[in-house]
């Protein structure tokens, strides 16, 4: 599958079947996140496996969107080890950390892992009953497992802009 057809086939799954992600698999996919490119190859991300029922638990806890995976990846960074940048308004601690994740879903569909992309929890809450260390920022969670029979993408998946829309040549 080239890239276009794999972007195209990945969709976020809302109804998995409970198997765990195969280990080759899931290795994988990690390993896809720890190549992705992070500002000035700090690599400040990190990557919590959540498979154990008192981590699943815990995710339970702070979303109702884990749909049913029996893997989680809780994507996080570390803010002792940022980047900031001139004029010092941003840092690259959230983009990094979407880039890696963006690397495993896409890793995840190649593998032939479903996933679903979480952002429907309060980050601080879920990095508390998490047990993450206070100078971690939790930025998302990634459902990762087998769809269930009958799961499929949302009606409103293939409704793109037109590039005309949201490209412009200066």
């Amino acid at each position: 599958m080239d890239f276009l057809e794999l972007a195209r086939a990945r969709y976020a799954c809302k109804k998995f079947d409970g198997r765990p992600v195969e280990a080759a698999q899931l290795e994988r996919i990690l390993e896809a996140g720890r190549l992705a490119p992070t500002a000035k190859n700090l690599q400040e991300q990190r990557v919590y496996v959540l498979r154990s029922p008192e981590s699943l638990a815990a995710v339970d806890s702070v979303t109702p969107c884990r749909y049913g995976a029996a893997t989680v990846l809780a994507v996080a960074y570390d803010s002792r080890e940022l980047y900031v940048y001139p004029g010092g308004k941003r840092d690259s601690g959230v983009e990094d950390a979407a880039i890696v994740a963006t690397h495993m879903m896409l890793a995840a569909k190649a593998e032939g892992v479903d996933s679903c992309w979480l952002n429907r929890f309060d980050p601080d809450e879920a990095a508390k009953a998490l047990g993450l260390p206070e100078h971690e920022t939790l930025v998302m969670l990634l459902d990762l497992g087998y769809a269930a029979e009958g799961a499929g993408p949302l009606p409103n998946h293939g409704s793109r802009k037109p590039l005309e829309e949201t490209v412009s040549y200066i």
